[in-house]
């Protein structure tokens, strides 16, 4: 099947990681793939695929939106004629362009399928914030457009539907991970931090993450001499951050890290994940910490309640999050079996529901439905 994958491939983020999992997975199954995304000089995140790219001209991109160029629906709709593919897949960036696609494809008669990413509150629909919210009701009008929609929860779905976007066009394809690459497995990160007891945060440093209640929560628990808590990632609040709660409270900012292998190191070494978030659609990083058996404690927000569910892991309230972590956090220290029983349970969940393989199998299901629903595209046109 000849692909055409819009996506985003800097800088980091979960939908970066999407769209590089995502079409190296379509492109060993013999797909062939073309990615569309906006270009930029800086670094690249590691392990992307070998597969045709085209750049597409933005004015500014960060890890939550995109402006474009006025250039930019032209080259588009010139490259997607050139490349004829048999669909279109968009990871979509929070862009502009995102409302012009159903258009474009429309003209070309393409297949137009999304992946609608936005986080949210949790269960009930009730978004944190206004921001949440005016993107869903931006969004809903335009989504009726394409031929299918991605989201990765049920709760998800049934949001979209109480907007107008028919329920039988939205199609629940959770993200999935490697349980190969992300596996438990040796590592020497305790030792290089000199630490007994090891827990993780691993995401962006901004508001919605919430990452002070953790450390505000880490703080008063007064954690022994030999645990530590490692901050993985980067993002506007970690220089105001980094200043309060520092080594003296056992904690390590590492910035962060574009090896994928020194992110596995750390997972492989550490005994419990947290991911205090408001807003979440499918956290990835959460699904790699329970792959590589680390018991796992996140907000009940986005999909994240959903996968911890039946005893995976420990799900909290955002409204009581500090208070809660601040009685977790000595529990979880103190009692290294009750940690090793919630990552086993983290990790068969990762292999019954939350597998890469099972994504695309869904994905490629998709295609095969869009199509035979679709007149035949440009590539198999005489």
């Amino acid at each position: 099947m000849r692909i055409a994958w819009i996506g985003k491939k800097s800088p980091f983020c979960g939908n970066v990681t999407y769209s590089r999992e995502i079409t190296n997975a379509l492109l060993d199954r013999g797909h062939q793939v073309s990615f569309l995304h906006f270009a930029q000089e800086d670094s690249e995140p590691d392990n992307w695929p070998n597969l045709r790219e085209v750049s597409l001209p933005f004015i500014y991109k960060s890890q939550v939106y995109t402006i474009p160029t006025f250039k930019a629906t032209k080259l588009l709709t010139e490259a997607l004629r050139e490349i004829k593919p048999d669909i279109v897949h968009a990871s979509l960036t929070l862009s502009p362009l995102d409302f012009f696609l159903p258009e474009i494809c429309e003209e070309l008669r393409l297949p137009l399928i999304a992946t609608f990413h936005t986080p949210f509150a949790g269960k009930g629909a009730k978004l944190i914030s206004g921001t949440q919210l005016l993107a869903y009701q931006l969004y809903a009008p335009f989504l009726v457009n394409y031929d299918r929609v991605i989201v990765f929860s049920q709760i998800q779905r049934e949001l979209l539907a109480g907007m107008g976007v028919r329920e039988e066009n939205i199609a629940v394809i959770p993200n999935g991970v490697d349980p190969v690459k992300y596996s438990p497995g040796l590592s020497q990160i305790k030792a290089e931090f000199k630490a007994e007891r090891l827990f993780v945060y691993q995401g962006r440093i901004a508001p919605e993450k919430n990452v002070e209640a953790l450390l505000r929560a880490w703080k008063q628990s007064a954690m022994g001499p030999g645990t530590k808590l490692l901050i993985v990632g980067d993002g506007p609040l970690k220089s105001s951050l980094e200043q309060f709660y520092g080594s003296e409270y056992g904690i390590i900012w590492l910035g962060f890290i574009a090896d994928e292998d020194r992110r596995i190191e750390i997972l492989r070494g550490a005994d419990v994940f947290i991911l205090p978030s408001l807003v979440e659609g499918l956290s990835l990083s959460l699904l790699e910490g329970m792959s590589c058996g680390l018991a796992c404690l996140a907000t009940d927000v986005g999909a994240d309640g959903e996968v911890l569910e039946k005893g995976a892991g420990i799900v909290i309230s955002t409204k009581t999050a500090r208070s809660q972590l601040r009685t977790l956090l000595p529990v979880l220290q103190d009692h290294p079996e009750l940690t090793t029983l919630l990552g086993q349970k983290a990790r068969v969940r990762v292999l019954d529901r939350y597998t890469l393989s099972k994504n695309i199998t869904l994905l490629e299901e998709l295609y095969k439905e869009v199509l035979a629903q679709r007149p035949l595209p440009l590539s198999r046109r005489a």
